[in-house]
């Protein structure tokens, strides 16, 4: 699974912007705050990866255990499937 295209993610201060570009501001007003965590997770999904691998970069990369890396990723996927900005038919 795949972000879908037309967004940009931006460090503002302290602070990560996924910004729609393109024709993706048609369907997204204006700009969505991300947690470190988020856009973590975010960059990751730039490119085909399944939801086993991104738990697993998030337990690398936040020293989590399985089960906390595993619930977060869930979470954000549902939300993102939710705004429907993700791609399934890869992977």
């Amino acid at each position: 699974m795949k972000i879908k295209d037309g967004f940009t993610i931006r460090k503002i201060a302290n602070s990560y912007m996924a910004i729609p570009i393109g024709t993706r501001t048609k369907d997204v007003k204006g700009i969505v705050a991300l947690s470190e965590t988020g856009a973590f997770i975010w960059k990751l999904l730039e490119n085909d990866i399944s939801e086993e691998q991104l738990s697993q970069k998030l337990m690398e990369e936040y020293d989590v255990s399985k089960e906390r890396a595993s619930a977060d990723v869930a979470s954000f996927l549902e939300w993102l499937k939710e705004q429907e900005w993700i791609d399934e038919t890869t992977v």
